[in-house]
């Protein structure tokens, strides 16, 4: 018959055990979450770039169209049959 310290040893050693698994699977699942938050990341990213070129682009067509009307203004061609 095991003594009482070879009891609570043996209730130590498997508690321990249990947390050491716990511990490594805390581990992995916040590495996993390292590896969904560099990922999202990189999209959030990749999506703020690809919205700061769209706005990019609309300026620049804004201010071609901008460009276009004036020409087209100086030029008379923005004149109707009437006002000729």
């Amino acid at each position: 018959m095991p003594s009482e310290m070879e009891i609570i040893k043996q209730d130590f050693e498997k508690r321990s055990l249990e947390l050491g698994r716990k511990i490594e699977q805390l581990e992995e699942e916040k590495m996993q979450l390292e590896l969904d938050f560099d990922v999202k990341k990189l999209e959030a990213d990749k999506l703020r770039k690809g919205k700061n070129k769209a706005e990019e682009d609309l300026d620049s067509l804004k201010t071609d169209y901008k460009k276009l009307r004036r020409l087209m203004r100086t030029a008379g061609l923005g004149k109707t049959s009437e006002q000729w």
